[in-house]
Formats: C-alpha cells, structure tokens, sequence
C-alpha cells in the first residue's frame, strides 16, 4: 500500500486535518473518565446536586465537541479515499492502455477487471479507514494506559499487561489471513472468468445443452470461494472474542484490585470507575483495531495485485514521439519482413525465418491452415508484438523506429472477431476521423456492401448499435468493421479473415469494390478461402509457422504443393486453373 501513496499527493490536506481531529476527539474521550471520577468523588459523595449538574454539562460538551470534531474527519476521508479510488482507477486504466499485447494475454481480462473494480474499492476503503481510525485507536490504548498511571502506577500494570496479549492476538491473526485474502481475490479472477466464458458464449452453451455442466463449473468455483472465505472468517471470528476475553479478565482484575486499595484507603471509588471506562475504551479501541487489521489485511492483498499491474512493463516500447521521415518511392516496399522469428515466450517459434515485400498499392492474400501463423504474422506490422529475430519495415524504416501513433494511423485493421461499439452506426464509422462526413461514411458502407441493410433500418447511420453490435448478424458485423476500417482511408488495409461470415455472392462483391475503392491502398487479405485471393498480386502460403510458397496464383500451383492443395480441397480443378 506504501507504493500507491503517491496517488494521494493531492489530498496532503485531508490526510493531515483528517487524523489531527480524530486525536482530538480521542483527547477528549480520555477526559471524560476524569470527569466522571470527579463527579462521583465530588459530586455524588457529597451530594452537591449544582456540581453534578455542572460537571455533566462538561461532559455534554466534550461529547458534542468531539462529535463535531468526528463529522470533520469524516468529510475529509471521504473525501480523501474518494480521490484517491478515482485516480488509482485512471492510472489503472491508462496504464493497461499502454501494456502491449503479450502483457495483456499473460494477465488475463477478467483478472483486469476485479483489479480495476474490486481491489480498488477494497484499496479505497482502506484509505479512508487509516485515516479515520489509524491514529485514533493506538492513540486511545496508549492514553488509556497513561491516563490509568497518573491514577495508580500498580493498576496499570493490568493495562499494559491487556494491551501486549491483545497485540499478540492480532499480530496472529494479521499473519494468518494476508496469504488467505490474496487467495480470495485469485478465486474471484476465476469466477470472472468463468462468468464471462458463460455470458460472451451462451448460445454456444445453449447450442450444446452444456447449461448443466457449466452451471457445476460456475458451482465449483463458488463454492471454492465459499469455502476460503468461510476459513477466513473462521480466523477472523477468533478477533471479537478473545479481545473481550482479554478485556473482560482485565475489568474483573481492576475491580479485584481496586477494591482491596479502596478498603486500604489508597484509592477513591471514582478512579475505579475511571480505570474501568479506561479499559472499556481500550477494549472497544482494540476491536476498532481488530477490524481495521481485517480491513488492512484485504487492502494490502489488493494493493499489491494494483501495484502488479502498475509495474508490469510493456515488452513493446515507443523508442520515439515524433515523426520520423520515411521513403515513399516506388522502389521502395511498403511493408518488408527480413527474415523474421516469433515466439510468444512458450519456447518453439510460432514464425521462422519469414521473408517478403510488399509493394505499395498492390494486394496480397495470405493463406494456410489453422495454426499457421497468418494472424501472428500480421500482428508483427502494427507492432502488437516485436519480433523474436530479423525486422518488419514499413515504407524502409524498422517499425520499432516509428511511434505508435504514426505508424498505426497508417493501417487499417479488421480483426478476426468483429468489434463494435456500444452508439450509432455513425458513432463507429468515425472511429478514427471524428470528422468524417456522412457522404464519406455512406461511400465506405457501400464499398463494404453494408449500404443496403443500413438503409433500410429506420434510423439509418443513426440506428443504435448494442454492445459488441449483438443486435446484429455475423456478416453484418464483418461488414461494418470492414467499413469502419476503409473509411479511415488507411494506407495499409488488413483483413484478418473477415471474410469468414459472408456468403461467396457477398464475398466476390465486396472483392470487387474494394479492388475499385482501395487502389491506392496496400491491402493485405488473410483467408482460408482460395477464392478470396487468387486474383491478388501476391500469395504468401504458410505452413507451420513457415513461409512454403509466395507468388500469384498460377505460379504457386506450379511450385507450391501446399497450396495447390489447399485450392483442390474447396474448388474443382478447372475453377482452380481459371
């Protein structure tokens, strides 16, 4: 938690004015036993009704004063936690923003989001508790005892002896459950997980009647939850207990004692009601301590899955912000890939030894089985990922030279799942260019042969899309992202099998217009259809993470079995050798 002070930098105010007013409350509460011992030896003994009404009146006042006092504090730990969630939630944010794609995968979305929500309340709470109570109660047990030694040296003995057993009963507890509430916070990584595996594929569930099993799955990390949870509280029900046990025994010997040095004559019956209310205030300060223990406990364990995040370092890094120049001639490739390896880090390479160029202007498909690398390999351009060995250039220059920004505003992407957003039709299609004109949007909704179903919604570009547009087809969708992508007028337009959920009618014409459309454009086509991409300039074939053929059509029938291969699984030899 110490890490994450810096995000209280703001709010040095709040955690200054916050804690000074819980001690003067906690400075008053002490006084209250004295006047109350005072009344009695004073007031009750001698029957002066004036005093007792007087030095009740005080009593009243110290109340309404440390009241007020407790409402200030109040306000600026709000206050205080409130600004310190919000900007731990932004840093949060923007630094998983810039985490590259492997530190994402490797953390897991679900994981991401109970960080960003849960232990960011649990871290918040937490804030606002140490300022309230942090202070006040070691505060209290320590002013107890003084306050019970300037009454008699010998009872306090009973004090300290209470105050070091009751710390030892925490200091356990506190030991015992941090490992158990990190624990706590992995499982429900794992019931999010599971639920969104369960929501994002309900009609996959459905479709496969798995409603049962999976319900036993969702069932089985709950109760796992369940049961850790019931382990913890199990050790934290020993807090309440055995400080009242301590307590209690503590009261029963001040009585004990105080008794026999009242009958002796070295004490008065009000310092024994002092001593108890002393010991009453530490009993109810030890277990305002006991669940703020609790509660530092599961803050700490949040803090630090917050702070795992926060210094994770992207493996991707902008080696610069500004604009570089690069060389825009026709001899020059647009994209280059020089003998290029990938590994995600699990130790064989997902890409060996991949060499091409690209021209500008011209179309190239990619095309292999499942598993081969096509949507790796496309990755590498935008610079997802960096290459394990060799170089990807764009227009000559390494990709890791560019800034992200100038080298990802010049690609296009439609990716494999098609991705919208919760809006409008038009909201999406001025993703990249906010002031993109309806006359362009309609031109790229065309181009993407989406014009006629979006026509014919009664709102048009203003008809309302539903998170991940699930109030839509899947060739829909493909055709909108498609759309949003073209409209940006990249220069370098990818698709990443986003020809998947159209029929071959709406596949030709949509070839069609793009190869109108995108003519200047370097457009770069993944498939597993053949069909997609005979016409393209180039063909690269992978297999196995390899590059086993590149080259038009008719040469990789020739030279590249692979390929050949792949054509005579889905047309017939004389479509293939049109």
């Amino acid at each position: 938690m110490i890490k994450l002070r810096r995000f209280l930098k703001d709010y040095k105010k709040e955690c200054i004015i916050g804690p000074l007013c819980k001690l003067f409350e906690a400075i008053l509460e002490l006084i209250v036993p004295l006047v109350m011992a005072d009344i009695i030896d004073n007031g009750v003994t001698n029957g002066d009704k004036g005093y007792v009404l007087r030095m009740g009146l005080v009593m009243v006042a110290l109340a309404a004063t440390g009241l007020l006092s407790a409402l200030v504090c109040q306000y600026f730990a709000s206050k205080a936690s409130q600004g310190f969630g919000t900007k731990v939630r932004r840093a949060l944010f923007s630094h998983i923003n810039s985490l590259s794609h492997a530190e994402l995968d490797k953390l897991g979305t679900p994981s991401l989001i109970t960080r960003i929500t849960n232990d960011v309340n649990q871290s918040q709470q937490m804030v606002a508790m140490t300022i309230r109570l942090l202070t006040r109660a070691p505060f209290i047990v320590i002013g107890s005892i003084i306050m019970a030694m300037t009454i008699s040296v010998r009872m306090s003995i009973i004090f300290i002896i209470a105050a070091v057993i009751i710390g030892l009963i925490l200091y356990f507890v506190m030991t015992k459950s941090i490992p158990i509430f990190s624990l706590i916070q992995k499982k429900l990584d794992k019931i999010g997980l599971v639920s969104r595996e369960n929501l994002s594929g309900n009609r996959v569930i459905r479709a496969f009647s798995k409603q049962k099993s999976e319900k036993e799955r969702i069932d089985n990390s709950t109760e796992d939850l369940a049961a850790t949870s019931i382990r913890i509280s199990r050790l934290s029900a020993l807090l309440n207990p055995a400080t009242y046990v301590v307590t209690d025994v503590a009261i029963i010997a001040i009585i004990w004692f105080g008794g026999i040095n009242v009958d002796a004559g070295n004490m008065q019956t009000g310092d024994i009601i002092a001593l108890v209310s002393y010991m009453t205030q530490i009993l109810l300060a030890m277990i305002v301590v006991a669940n703020l223990v609790l509660l530092m406990t599961k803050g700490s364990a949040s803090a630090a899955r917050i702070n795992e995040v926060l210094e994770t370092e992207p493996s991707v890094k902008e080696t610069t912000k500004e604009i570089i120049s690069v060389n825009t001639d026709e001899n020059t490739p647009k994209i280059a890939f020089d003998n290029v390896s990938f590994s995600y880090g699990g130790g064989d390479d997902e890409l060996s030894k991949i060499s091409f160029e690209i021209k500008r202007g011209s179309t190239v498909g990619i095309i292999g089985g499942t598993g081969s690398g096509k949507s790796t390999l496309i990755n590498l351009i935008p610079r997802f990922y960096d290459v394990t060995q060799g170089s990807v250039e764009v227009d000559g220059r390494n990709v890791k030279d560019y800034s992200f920004k100038q080298l990802r505003k010049q690609i296009g992407i439609v990716p494999q799942q098609s991705i919208l957003f919760k809006g409008t039709i038009r909201d999406n299609m001025k993703w990249e260019n906010p002031d993109l004109s309806d006359e362009d949007i309609i031109t790229a909704l065309k181009n993407a042969q989406a014009y006629e179903f979006v026509s014919k919604l009664p709102m048009g570009l203003d008809s309302h899309v539903e998170q991940g547009g699930k109030n839509f087809s899947g060739g829909q969708r493909q055709r909108l992202c498609i759309a949003r992508a073209i409209a940006a007028q990249p220069k370098v337009l990818i698709l990443d099998d986003s020809f998947s959920a159209l029929d071959f009618a709406t596949d030709a014409a949509l070839r069609k217009a793009l190869s109108q459309y995108t003519h200047e454009m370097t457009v770069i086509i993944v498939t597993q259809r053949c069909s997609t991409i005979m016409n393209s300039d180039l063909i690269l074939v992978l297999d196995d993470g390899m590059l086993v053929g590149k080259g038009t059509h008719k040469e990789l029938l020739k030279n590249c079995e692979t390929y050949k291969e792949i054509c005579l699984s889905q047309l017939s030899k004389s479509e293939v050798e049109v």
